[in-house]
Formats: structure tokens, C-alpha cells, sequence
């Protein structure tokens, strides 16, 4: 009995000896599974932070981007509000000179933009009424003098002299065809100027778009010097 005793101890002390191995073993493979996890988890959550810095700074950098191109785009808007401010002025003024330069004006234009000098003027109802038939005689005045013979001063001063050169003027307008301008009853809905109608043809004349012709050409002469660092 004692022999077995022995063995049975031998083979318990084996046992615990094998299972304290073991034992060891697997706390060192577990220690080294836990350092790999780790790591695993220390590089994949390096790789997350990174890929998120790279994310935020990529939308950063559009969310910059958008803003600049927002920031332009309100002060093209600004900008182009403040042009639209200038001509619409440079129209207001246009329209409120005085009266007797704004008839030399009108009159000016008529003699640049006749053809024929028999055309109809059609005025705004305002400035029908208020300078038409003094812009359509001026005008035709200034057509008839261009091919009328011009007579001394000294028999124009007389009334009868002036009777004879209003007499010439009439007698070369029905003989050369020009300086025959009428005012028309029709009226537009313009700001000023005047409508020049010959037939089925007509020549815009009025303000607003002359102005709006001449922004056309000077546009960037007044961005540059309204908008000038």
C-alpha cells in the first residue's frame, strides 16, 4: 500500500506541477494576446484619430472654400448693386438738368440720330408737354440752317428781315425735304429723351438706354474707380 500511496503522490505532484505549466503557459499567451490587442487597438484607433483629422481638415478646407466663394459672390452683388446705384443716378441727374440745356440736349441728340428730317419725336407725356414742340422746332431750325443761304445780319434785325428768313427757311425746307421733324401724339413710358420714328423704323433715344449702352462701355472705367484699394 505504501508503494501506491507513493505513486498516487507522485503522479498528484506530476499533475499539479504540469497544471502550474500550464497554468504559467496560458497567463503568458493571454499577457501576450492581451499586448497584441493592444497594439491591434492602439494602431487601429491611431488610423481612426488620423483619418478623422484628415476628414475634419478636408471639410475644413471646403467649408473654407464655400466661404470664400460666398464671400466673393456678396461683394459681386454688393459691388454690382452700388454700379446699378451710380447709373441710376447718373440717369436721375440726366433727367433733372435745367430745362433750357436739357432742350439743347434733347435737340443735340435729334440732330445726331435724324436721318431724314422728317421722323416723328415721341416724347414721355411729361416731357411732350413740357419741351416737345420747342425740341421738334429747335431741331428743325437746325436742320434748315444747314442747307438755307444765310442772310446778312443786317436784314435779319428788321421784322421784315426776320419774316424773310423764316420765309427762306420754310421755302428750303419743302424744297430740300429736311427739317421737316413733327411731334407725335403717341407718348412712351420712358424717363426722358425721346423716340425717333421713321415709318416702321424706330431709334431709341430715350435715357434709360443710352445710360444703359454707356454702362455697357464703361462698367469697369467706374468699378475701377468706385471700388479702387
Amino acid at each position: 500500500m505504501e508503494g501506491i500511496e507513493k505513486i498516487t503522490a507522485k503522479i498528484a505532484q506530476d499533475a499539479e506541477a504540469e497544471a502550474a505549466r500550464l497554468n504559467e503557459q496560458t497567463q503568458a499567451q493571454l499577457q501576450d494576446i492581451r499586448a497584441q490587442a493592444k497594439a491591434q487597438a492602439d494602431r487601429e484607433s491611431a488610423d481612426l484619430l488620423e483619418k478623422g483629422r484628415k476628414a475634419a481638415a478636408e471639410r475644413l478646407e471646403r467649408l473654407k472654400s464655400a466661404a470664400q466663394m460666398e464671400r466673393r459672390k456678396l461683394e459681386l452683388a454688393a459691388k454690382q448693386e452700388v454700379l446699378g446705384e451710380a447709373f441710376d443716378l447718373a440717369l436721375e441727374k440726366l433727367c433733372s438738368i435745367p430745362e433750357k440745356d436739357y432742350i439743347a440736349l434733347l435737340t443735340q441728340l435729334v440732330l445726331e440720330a435724324s436721318s431724314t428730317g422728317k421722323e416723328q419725336l415721341i416724347f414721355s407725356k411729361k416731357d411732350r408737354a413740357r419741351v416737345g414742340k420747342q425740341v421738334v422746332v429747335a431741331a428743325n431750325d437746325a436742320l434748315v440752317k444747314e442747307r438755307a443761304p444765310e442772310l446778312p445780319p443786317e436784314v435779319t434785325k428788321s421784322k421784315v428781315g426776320a419774316f424773310v428768313d423764316k420765309l427762306v427757311h420754310s421755302t428750303t425746307a419743302v424744297v430740300t425735304g429736311t427739317g421737316l421733324l413733327t411731334l407725335s401724339e403717341e407718348t412712351r413710358d420712358i424717363k426722358g429723351g425721346f423716340i425717333l420714328v421713321d415709318g416702321d423704323v424706330e431709334i431709341n433715344c430715350a435715357f434709360e438706354t443710352l445710360v444703359r449702352l454707356q454702362r455697357e462701355k464703361l462698367e469697369k472705367t467706374v468699378a475701377d474707380a468706385l471700388f479702387q484699394s
